[in-house]
C-alpha cells in the first residue's frame, strides 16, 4: 500500500506522536503487518495491522476478547510490582471516534494499532531451552487469565472442537472418499474416535472446565529479551478464547516434538522427542500447577496424542473437501499431511508409557 493510505490509518487512532515512516514488518501469513516508526525519542512506534477477516469473521469480537486478556494481564502485573508494562503485555490504541474501539474499519478491511515492542525478539528453534521457557510463559499466561471474570467468544467456531472435527470428516466434496488410503486412514481414525472425544464428554458432564486458553502456542508466539535469556511476552492474541487446557498444551507438542515438518512424506523421520517433551512440561507444571484442576492434570498425556490425532482430522477433512483450508504444492499433500499427522500418533502411543512415567515423577 501506498504510504498515504498507510498514514491515513494510522490517523484514525489516538496517536500523539508524529509519524515519520511506514514499511512492512515480517511475513506472517494471516495479517497484513507494518512498522510505524515516529519521530519523537520519547514516543513508542507502533505496529500496525490489517486483520483478516477471512480467517477471522467477527473482529468485534476477537478484539474485545484482546481487550479482556490484555487488561486483565496489566492489572495482574501491576498488582505484582511490574513497572516495565510496556514490555510485558500488548498495549492497543483506541480510535479517535470511539476510546472504546480497539479497531478501525477501511473500505472494507479492519485495521489495529498497537505499541511496539523495542529491544525484543523472537526465536523459531526449538530445543529443549526454548521448549522450557515456553512451557513456562504459556502456563503463566494461562495461570493469569484463570480468575477472568467475563466470558470470551470463539473467534473460531467450534476450533478445537473434536466431536466436531470427526463428524466434519465425512464430508467428500472433491469425490476422494472411496480412495484406499482415504479408507485405511479413517479407519484407523475411528478406531480412536471414542477416546480422543473423552474431554467434550467429561466437558459436558460439568468436569472439565474451559480456561482461556491462547490456541495457537508455538515458540516464535512468544517475546524474548534481545539477549534471549528472558520471555517478555506472549503474542498473536487472535486465537484467545475459551478452550480446554489441553489447546496450549497438546498443540505446542505436536509440532515442536516431532522430529519432521508435519508434510514430510518419508514417514521413518517422524519420531517423538522426549527432551523437548520434559522440558515443556516441566516448564509448564511450574506455572500452571497452580490452577489446574486434578483431572486437567491427570490428562496431559491425553492432549500428547490429541492434537496430532486432531490434526490428522483436520487434514483429512480439507483433502476430502478439495483442499480449500490449507495451500497444496501437489494433489495429494493434504492427504500426506494426514498421514504424517497420524504416524506421529502412533509414535506417541508407543511413547505413552515414558511419558506417563515422566508425568508421575514430576507429581510425586
Amino acid at each position: 500500500m501506498l504510504q498515504s493510505q498507510l498514514q491515513s490509518i494510522v490517523e484514525k487512532f489516538a496517536v500523539s506522536a508524529t509519524v515519520s515512516t511506514i514499511r512492512p514488518l515480517g511475513s506472517g501469513l494471516i495479517n497484513d503487518t507494518y512498522l510505524v516508526v515516529t519521530e519523537e525519542k520519547d514516543q513508542p512506534d507502533y505496529v500496525l495491522q490489517r486483520i483478516n477477516h477471512e480467517v477471522f469473521p467477527d473482529v468485534d469480537m476477537v478484539m474485545r476478547n484482546i481487550a479482556i486478556v490484555t487488561r486483565h494481564i496489566r492489572e495482574r502485573l501491576i498488582a505484582q510490582g511490574e513497572t516495565d508494562l510496556r514490555h510485558h503485555v500488548l498495549e492497543f490504541l483506541p480510535t479517535v471516534e470511539d476510546a472504546n474501539r480497539l479497531y478501525a474499519e477501511v473500505d472494507g478491511h479492519y485495521w489495529r494499532l498497537m505499541v511496539f515492542i523495542d529491544h525484543a525478539v523472537t526465536k523459531q528453534e526449538v530445543n529443549p531451552e526454548s521448549a522450557h521457557a515456553a512451557g513456562q510463559s504459556f502456563g503463566h499466561f494461562q495461570a493469569m487469565l484463570a480468575d477472568v471474570p467475563c466470558q470470551l467468544g470463539e473467534t473460531i467456531k467450534d476450533f478445537h472442537n473434536m466431536e466436531f472435527r470427526i463428524e466434519a470428516c465425512v464430508e467428500d466434496r472433491a469425490g476422494r472418499f472411496d480412495e484406499p488410503a482415504v479408507q485405511e486412514l479413517l479407519e484407523q481414525l475411528g478406531n480412536r474416535a471414542e477416546a480422543m472425544t473423552e474431554a467434550e464428554r467429561l466437558g459436558r458432564e460439568g468436569k472439565l472446565p474451559k480456561r482461556v486458553c491462547h490456541c495457537d502456542t508455538k515458540v516464535n508466539n512468544m517475546l524474548f529479551s534481545e539477549d534471549g535469556s528472558e520471555v517478555l511476552c506472549v503474542i498473536d492474541l487472535d486465537t484467545v478464547m475459551p478452550s480446554f487446557i489441553f489447546s496450549d498444551y497438546g498443540d505446542f507438542l505436536r509440532t515442536a516434538a516431532s522430529t519432521a515438518a508435519e508434510d514430510e512424506p518419508d514417514f521413518s523421520k517422524i519420531q517423538f522427542r522426549q527432551d523437548v517433551f520434559q522440558a515443556f512440561t516441566k516448564g509448564y507444571l511450574a506455572s500452571a500447577r497452580s490452577f489446574l484442576t486434578p483431572l486437567e492434570i491427570q490428562m496431559l498425556p491425553y492432549a500428547v496424542v490429541l492434537f496430532p490425532y486432531m490434526q490428522s482430522v483436520r487434514f483429512l477433512w480439507d483433502y476430502l473437501n478439495g483442499d480449500g483450508y490449507w495451500k497444496v504444492q501437489y494433489p495429494t499433500h493434504n492427504l500426506v499431511r494426514a498421514q504424517n499427522q497420524f504416524e506421529l500418533v502412533k509414535r506417541v502411543e508407543e511413547a505413552m508409557p515414558a511419558i506417563k512415567a515422566f508425568f508421575n515423577s514430576q507429581l510425586n
